[in-house]
């Protein structure tokens, strides 16, 4: 055989190896993600079996309250005041259908037969509208009173029934600055106090203010004044006949919880809450 020329000897062949990785079998991940969603499942399950039977019925009944969106919105969507009268005042134009566009004063309609206890609602109504029945009939008692009916508004709360007492752009509880009652405000209050002293149930006065500050260097402040202005309210009612023993609580809470949030100068934000507590 001759031998081949210099120069001109074959390259090696280039041989390229493909390796292809298929997934499968236990080497797949899919199946962790769906078995860490049936152990949450799981233990959500058993928590809440244990819930239930290591609660009472007053617990349970709290812990669905807390997980319940509708009182969040209620709440925000009516400055506070939620329940039977949604925060309305006395002298709002009725939304039942049957009153459409009546101008008046607020009535509840409550059937006849109603007999239900605390828990389904009927003895608190009853109480309430017997209340506000009683209240009613103060306030249209005198022109005067007649004129601060706006000023106050009833609501249904857990705790009990609340009166509040409102200022605004015409009427003030509170000579400016003070805890003295404006005669108009003594007025009001008694009015208040012969109506809620048939009632046996214990009572929290509360004092709110605006967010109107103080002079620089004046030694008093928000704080101070809704409480005294509580107190004061709280020497009132006992004056116009409500025992002194049914009082729970006296507070002063300044511009913490406003009643018109959106504007914490708002004048309505200064007003009294009268509760009577379940």
């Amino acid at each position: 055989m001759a031998a081949k020329p210099k120069g001109k000897e074959t390259p090696p062949p280039i041989i390229v190896k493909k390796i292809t990785v298929v997934a499968g079998g236990h080497h797949g991940g899919a199946w962790k993600v769906a078995y860490a969603d049936f152990v949450t499942a799981m233990m959500a399950f058993f928590l809440l079996m244990w819930l239930l039977g290591a609660t009472t019925e007053k617990q349970r009944k709290g812990i669905a309250d807390y997980f319940t969106p509708t009182l969040v919105k209620m709440r925000e969507g009516s400055a506070g005041s939620y329940g039977l009268l949604g925060g309305s005042s006395l002298t709002d134009v009725d939304n039942y259908q049957h009153r459409a566009g009546q101008t008046g004063t607020k009535s509840m309609t409550i059937p006849r037969d109603t007999t239900g206890g605390a828990k389904e609602g009927g003895s608190k109504a009853k109480r309430t509208a017997a209340l506000q029945e009683r209240l009613q009939k103060k306030l249209q008692a005198s022109p005067n009173l007649a004129k601060l009916a706006k000023q106050v508004r009833m609501t249904m709360t857990p705790e009990g029934i609340r009166l509040d007492l409102m200022d605004d752009a015409d009427f003030s509880m509170f000579r400016l600055g003070t805890t003295i009652l404006t005669p108009q405000a003594v007025e009001l209050v008694q009015a208040i106090a012969q109506s809620i002293a048939p009632e046996p149930n214990g009572l929290t006065v509360r004092g709110h203010t605006d967010s109107l500050q103080w002079r620089p260097g004046d030694p008093a402040n928000n704080w101070s004044l809704s409480a005294g202005r509580a107190e004061t309210t709280r020497q009132a009612l006992m004056r116009f006949g409500v025992n002194e023993r049914r009082f729970r609580r006296i507070e002063g809470v300044a511009d913490q919880e406003p009643l018109v949030a959106g504007n914490p100068a708002d004048p309505r934000n200064r007003r009294m809450s009268i509760l009577l507590m379940d």
